[in-house]
């Protein structure tokens, strides 16, 4: 059957889950599978994907919060604790998880030159659970 599109006309598809929770739904397939390579990539993709969106706290601008600066620019006050989030496009969010492959390849690189082919062999896994994930691969 296929689906229709926004017009309500055959043939447009409807969107996949974003990058984002498709890492997420492979990071639960890998926990499940207990395969600790596949894991420790997705964890890694997502945990840079939120470090992407963490706002640096000397741009920190908080419209409307009232509360003071105190010591070393901490504020006090209602709204005080609140931050906007950096809001990536899926573009940014799959150039994070491709980088974060390539260092993986990179890694495994090294590793292979130095004999550790096993530990070459791990990081290709996970690098593969990455791109693999990046497609919208179901495996």
């Amino acid at each position: 059957m296929r689906a229709s599109g926004p017009d309500g006309q055959p043939g447009g598809e409807e969107p996949g889950p974003d990058i984002r929770s498709r890492l997420r739904l492979a990071l639960t397939e890998a926990l499940k599978a207990r395969d600790k390579g596949a894991a420790s990539a997705l964890r890694s993709a997502l945990s840079a994907i939120g470090n992407a969106e963490a706002v640096d706290p000397g741009e920190v601008s908080r419209p409307g919060a009232s509360g003071s600066i105190h010591f070393a620019g901490a504020a006090a006050g209602l709204r005080a604790a609140e931050a906007e989030r950096r809001h990536l496009t899926e573009a940014d969010v799959a150039a994070i998880v491709r980088a974060e492959a390539a260092e993986r390849e990179a890694a495994a690189s090294q590793y292979e030159r130095t004999g550790h082919d096993e530990q070459a062999a791990g990081l290709r896994h996970g690098t593969r659970a990455l791109l693999d994930a990046l497609a919208g691969s179901d495996g």
